[in-house]
């Protein structure tokens, strides 16, 4: 039997997720994946991708519209650009022939994010979304346990996205995703994956829901008095997000860090802070996104569901419980610590569920999903995630955003309706 070829890729954006999530899955199974080309303007990370994966000089490109102009160069596009960039790009690359990975959130916009998934049925491509977490060791174990029965009829579900503190400065006020003008709302860049994992669990679509939200505590005139534009002003405020604490620990190169730039040295991190984004004071910066929001769903079956997402936790964390009527199931989802306990009502029996070992990021996911796009192109396994899938909860945050906005109660049949209408 002859042994199969690995699946040969471009991709589009050498940043964080593309150089260090998702590309390492090609070094450590080469007979899987193969990246045969890179667009990423940054000339520093262009180059570290092609030396990681033998790219050659006239495979590697400054854009992704320069990739995508030669002949269709590989079968998929892995699309690591940024959010803004999504649409346009990941138009051209279907357009082009390739089948795509793609970076959540699709798009910023309702409407570019229906049209991503019409596009790619009417051209049979094959679109996947970077929905990680059900590619998890612990979120499969959960799912597994809901859908065994185990806990009975759910009767009510609680789920919250706990964002640390600092790392809703980095990403939410100084980073990124802090504008709406330039990114998406909040419930979408940042929990689409939870509205997804909660659309998956219940294994059907919701039927209402109701949004409330508003960014309350990183505003100018929450500023400390003396606080200073920039933290390297010589700000005299003992503060908890002060930018000199968060990025110049001497010891540590890793994440958020690295989003600064490709100089690390403590001379290119303090320019990095003394003129980009990450070194402004959290209280006079240009953000807008929300600080923290719920979202009340009512699933097709009657069940009340509510997630809470807020950036002033402690611990970067997600929590949950699903109370049924044979048993409750409490969970907790973090870098440090993973845990899922069963509360049985009949005999009180606490039971703690053993949690398969992650063995890459994101809990796991990171491997998962590169693994099941590949074989998913192989023919040899069916994807959970595919784009018609992951629509759903950028269609339930997008619900949200309007909900919230307006204050009403947001029929999702009609949303769903005007949204595949264009309206």
């Amino acid at each position: 039997m002859s042994k199969q070829k690995p699946i040969t890729a471009v991709l589009l954006g050498a940043g964080l997720r593309g150089s260090f999530a998702y590309g390492p899955y090609a070094i450590q199974y080469p007979e899987n994946l193969e990246f045969v080309a890179v667009a990423e303007p940054d000339p520093v990370r262009r180059a570290q991708f092609a030396t990681a994966h033998d790219i050659p000089a006239d495979r590697q490109f400054a854009s992704w519209e320069e990739l995508l102009a030669k002949p269709q160069l590989a079968q998929a596009a892995f699309n690591m650009t940024q959010d803004q960039m999504h649409y346009d790009s990941s138009l051209a690359a279907l357009e082009a022939g390739y089948d795509m990975l793609l970076e959540k959130p699709m798009t910023n916009t309702l409407a570019e994010t229906v049209e991503l998934v019409q596009v790619a049925e009417k051209n049979g491509r094959f679109l996947q979304i970077c929905h990680v977490l059900r590619y998890t060791p612990f979120f499969k174990t959960l799912y597994d346990i809901l859908q065994s029965g185990r806990l009975g009829n759910i009767m009510t579900v609680e789920h919250r996205e706990n964002v640390v503190y600092w790392h809703m400065a980095h990403s939410f006020v100084r980073g990124n995703w802090r504008n709406l003008a330039s990114s998406s709302p909040m419930i979408l860049a940042k929990c689409c994956h939870d509205l997804d994992i909660l659309y998956w669990n219940m294994g059907q679509p919701v039927n209402k829901l109701h949004s409330f939200g508003s960014l309350r505590h990183y505003r100018r005139e929450n500023a400390p008095a003396g606080a200073t534009p920039r933290c390297t002003d010589g700000c005299p405020v003992d503060c908890a997000w002060d930018a000199r604490k968060l990025y110049l620990n001497p010891i540590y190169n890793g994440w958020p860090i690295t989003a600064l730039g490709t100089d690390l040295s403590e001379a290119g991190r303090m320019k990095a802070l003394q003129e980009g984004w990450y070194g402004r004071c959290v209280y006079q910066c240009d953000n807008d996104v929300v600080d923290r929001q719920t979202v009340n769903m009512e699933f097709a079956d009657g069940t009340p569901v509510v997630m809470v997402m807020h950036g002033h936790s402690h611990e970067e964390s997600r929590s949950m419980r699903y109370d049924g009527t044979r048993a409750t199931l409490r969970g907790y989802f973090s870098h440090f610590r993973k845990a899922i306990e069963i509360h049985d009502h009949l005999t009180g029996r606490v039971e703690e569920i053993p949690i398969p070992e992650a063995t890459s990021g994101h809990g796991g996911g990171d491997n998962g999903i590169v693994h099941s796009f590949v074989q998913a192109l192989r023919g040899e396994e069916t994807v959970s995630t595919t784009a018609r899938e992951s629509l759903e909860s950028h269609l339930m945050a997008f619900a949200a955003e309007e909900s919230r906005l307006n204050d009403v109660v947001v029929n999702m049949a009609d949303f769903r309706a005007r949204a595949e209408a264009g309206h």
